[in-house]
């Protein structure tokens, strides 16, 4: 058997689990799916031989081409960056409905998830993605305002994204074994909800206010920049919220209440 290769940081599932992934993604035969790193087949071939077609992007180009030497005829293997993927390149017809799924790589899991959502604001018809991660990865998908886990990740994902732990998995479950333990979980798309006046704004003050997650709002909100031209008191008075709460108690919809308070950028049309 050909040495595992480790550089972009695989491990790869176990048979025994491998009935048990699928089982949870339950593929149907009139299913589109993008797999992410697919390495050495364990979910590509049940998926495929389930699911109308399967595109799958490798970037370890022997692992792409052990997998294209198989031929199954509804199985296109794309050897690149998933990350690097234009919304052009995913070609679709247009009553298709994608599913993706995939064991990612943890070291760049986070990016990729965030990939999958400008994907699907880029228009990209995407319906869900089953994925496995570190757990602790998504503990904080599924945290609830006030706990320790709540963070910029869980915001922004569950603005576009209902989010579901799946299945918990020990790292025994994985070959290599990882140093962390994993989880399977589920995010169904959805228009951000509640809608931003601006998604970037939104974002950026998401982002902004946990860099100070110990502050209060009032304080946290010293930290965007000047440019946004409107003071803490005011926003927050316009937001309905008080400024001595933390930022990690907020609710998805009480930050874009927040980030509707801002004022338009220069040159927008709003």
């Amino acid at each position: 058997m050909r040495a595992i290769r480790k550089r972009f940081g695989q491990h790869f599932l176990e048979p025994a689990w491998v009935d048990k992934v699928i089982r949870a993604i339950d593929p149907k035969a009139d299913e589109v799916f993008v797999e992410i790193g697919p390495g050495a087949g364990a979910l590509t071939r049940p998926l495929a031989a389930r699911a109308k077609s399967v595109t799958a992007f490798e970037i370890d180009r022997d692992l792409a081409a052990e997998l294209r030497s198989d031929a199954i005829p509804n199985l296109t293997i794309v050897e690149g960056d998933f990350l690097a993927t234009e919304r052009s390149a995913l070609k679709v017809e247009t009553s298709d409905f994608l599913r993706v799924a995939g064991n990612l790589p943890y070291n760049i899991s986070s990016p990729i998830l965030f990939k999958l959502v400008a994907l699907h604001a880029a228009g990209l018809p995407l319906g869900d993605a089953t994925v496995m991660l570190q757990r602790e990865v998504a503990d904080r998908l599924v945290a609830a305002p006030g706990t320790h886990e709540y963070g910029v990740l869980g915001i922004l994902i569950g603005h576009v994204a209902g989010v579901e732990m799946i299945l918990k998995l020990p790292a025994g479950a994985f070959r290599p074994p990882p140093k962390v333990l994993s989880a399977l979980v589920r995010l169904r798309f959805h228009p951000p909800d509640p809608p931003a006046h601006d998604e970037a704004a939104f974002a950026d003050l998401v982002q902004t206010v946990f860099t100070r997650r110990r502050k209060t709002l009032a304080n946290a909100l010293l930290a965007c920049p000047p440019a946004v031209a409107a003071t803490p008191a005011r926003m927050l008075r316009d937001a309905g919220i008080d400024g001595a709460r933390r930022p990690e108690t907020l609710s998805i919809a009480e930050f874009v209440r927040l980030a509707n308070t801002l004022p338009p950028k220069s040159g927008s049309d709003a």
